[in-house]
């Protein structure tokens, strides 16, 4: 089972450059969040920071009931024994095949013997469908094969918390598509707490139960995934629908003048139009990738299941 994650006026600057500041959220046990924002927003400092590897200026982060901003080196290693990290490009050792790469962890942090081993290394490949490449080295595998033992190693100790680090950057659409599934199929087997950093759209409409965003050294939005889809900020209106009329500029932030003249030729423009959907981001009800067929869904699974199919069924019924 996953643990919650709870996080409470979080700062981190590095000198006089402020990241982010006053960050507040609660990442709810065995739940899939999404954090989204533009290039350069420190997406990937707060990933760090919430495994301890970067320590904040000021705030807390609340894990297992332990503040660890707080804890000496050795209990932070304990607590960092809950998180697994699948890293932006796998970070494989090149040297060593899948294997040797997927056992790693076991071999450096518990004694277990190479039986015992060999049967969770096997265990973690099949569940991300890598049977059969054990002895092939990362330079001899796609980017998504590496992702994918990336994941497995990640997976190897049991994590009750996985951290994804842009899982699907380098990857095109298709392998996307099925990294996305295989996160549900995942969270669904092992019910651990996933918090993923990407700059995929359709992966942040299907996946989360929940999305954030940070902008301007501030997480801007914190919640459940329809309320985000469906929320009128200019932000994450624009964000999510990837226009370029909004706050976000190419390199900075606009100004404020020319952010408020977008924004009312938008609105004028929708007024004119039909509207796409429900909210800022004409998502109307998107709906949730589902474990698939054959995975056993947990009772949280299912209640998502019901509560997606409620709406759809609905709409069927009208046709």
């Amino acid at each position: 089972m996953g643990v919650e994650i709870c996080v409470e006026g979080l700062t981190k600057s590095f000198g006089h450059q402020v990241i982010w500041r006053d960050v507040s959220l609660t990442l709810p046990a065995g739940e899939i969040s999404v954090m989204l924002g533009p290039s350069g927003t420190g997406k990937s400092v707060f990933l760090k920071t919430l495994v301890g590897l970067l320590k904040p200026d000021r705030g807390s982060i609340t894990i297992a009931g332990r503040d660890i901003t707080r804890l000496r080196e050795h209990d932070l290693y304990e607590v960092r024994k809950l998180f697994g990290v699948l890293f932006q490009d796998g970070a494989l050792f090149g040297s060593m095949d899948l294997y040797d790469n997927i056992a790693f962890p076991l071999r450096e942090h518990t004694r277990k013997p190479e039986s015992e081993i060999r049967r969770i290394v096997l265990e973690k490949m099949d569940m991300v469908g890598l049977i059969g490449a054990e002895r092939k080295l990362p330079g001899e595998i796609s980017g998504g094969m590496r992702k994918r033992a990336g994941l497995a190693r990640a997976l190897v100790l049991d994590p009750e918390i996985i951290l994804f680090d842009e899982p699907d950057s380098g990857l095109d659409p298709v392998r996307v598509a099925y990294l996305n599934q295989l996160i549900v199929d995942l969270n669904a087997q092992i019910n651990a707490t996933f918090l993923i950093v990407t700059h995929d759209i359709a992966s942040a409409r299907q996946v989360p139960d929940n999305i954030g965003l940070l902008f301007r050294r501030e997480l801007v939005m914190f919640g459940p995934r329809q309320v985000l889809l469906d929320s009128d900020e200019p932000v994450v209106g624009q964000f999510l629908n990837g226009r370029m009329q909004g706050p976000i500029g190419m390199a900075e932030e606009k100004d404020a003048a020319q952010v408020e003249q977008e924004l009312a030729e938008l609105g004028a423009g929708h007024r004119r139009g039909p509207q796409g959907g429900k909210g800022a981001t004409g998502a109307g009800v998107t709906p949730r990738l589902l474990p698939s067929p054959g995975i056993v869904r947990p009772p949280r699974w299912q209640d998502i299941a019901d509560r997606e199919s409620g709406p759809r069924a609905r709409e069927g019924a009208d046709l």
